[in-house]
């Protein structure tokens, strides 16, 4: 069997490993259009039920997350002036670049071959007898197959996002939620962090707010059809000063850091015809 997986985050790198190991005779190829060694975004987060599933599968993430990662149980939210602490959340989370690296490593072992600087479209993988698309939420391949063919549907919230890193210090998962100044009345003026520790001395930060905010905040002029890469800087240090009270003046960092819409899609069920259609 000859299996293409499109896509080399975790789950292609995981997926590509456990084929490799557990179906004879597979042969796996792996395609990424990055680099081996490059990573956009920061921190990857699994609840503690999360991480003894993917353990029962492959000992990667459990053995990453105790040799760099970062364990903890509570959850924490700031609000008007208050901090509140929920206990019985067990989660951890490692910086995304170790986690490739340890998937990455264990994938080659297994017997996989793995291609990177290589994007693949699904029409030039034609001589592959499955081929599984692992590149991500935006992904290319359901596009190009569409999503009424595979049944997809899907919804796009109305409140917009970025993504940084900083090196505040977190103990945990936390909250932060504050108001900026010198906006019109009409606005609400609401920004809500949500941060957490990724180990090497960092911390994901990413923030939300809704689109009346952030255009008169002045943060609506970042071009986002820019190529992967570049960071929203001015973004960067308008929200390094308006949290600055609550994260003691600390830098944010931008790794391709720009204003999107979490977008959440419900599992389709594709009925025979669609399926045969999505091959």
């Amino acid at each position: 069997m000859r299996i293409a997986i499109i896509g080399g985050g975790p789950g292609g790198l995981l997926f590509a490993a456990l084929a490799a190991r557990n179906i004879p005779g597979a042969h796996v190829d792996l395609f990424e259009r990055n680099r081996a060694d490059e990573a956009f975004g920061f921190g990857v987060v699994f609840s503690n039920a999360t991480q003894s599933g993917v353990d029962a599968a492959d000992s990667a993430l459990r053995e990453t997350l105790d040799a760099s990662g970062v364990r903890w149980d509570a959850i924490r939210v700031t609000a008007k002036g208050e901090t509140m602490t929920f206990a019985g959340n067990g989660m951890g989370a490692v910086l995304r670049k170790d986690l490739l690296a340890a998937l990455q490593q264990r994938a080659v072992a297994a017997g996989a071959h793995l291609h990177f600087s290589a994007p693949r479209c699904i029409d030039e993988l034609g001589d592959y007898d499955v081929i599984v698309a692992a590149d991500g939420a935006n992904s290319q391949t359901r596009a190009a197959i569409g999503d009424d063919t595979l049944g997809v549907t899907y919804e796009t919230a109305a409140a917009k996002f970025i993504w940084f890193a900083t090196d505040a210090p977190f103990e945990g998962l936390t909250f932060l939620h504050t108001h900026a100044e010198g906006l019109p009345d009409d606005v609400a003026g609401v920004f809500a962090a949500h941060a957490y520790p990724i180990g090497g001395g960092l911390s994901t930060f990413i923030v939300e707010t809704d689109e009346d905010t952030w255009r008169a905040a002045g943060l609506d002029a970042f071009a986002p059809t820019t190529p992967p890469g570049p960071s929203d800087e001015h973004s960067q240090h308008r929200l390094e000063q308006i949290f600055a009270p609550l994260i003691g003046g600390a830098r944010l960092i931008g790794n391709n850091s720009r204003w999107g819409n979490f977008a959440h899609h419900p599992r389709a069920q594709l009925a025979p015809r669609q399926r045969r259609a999505a091959r």
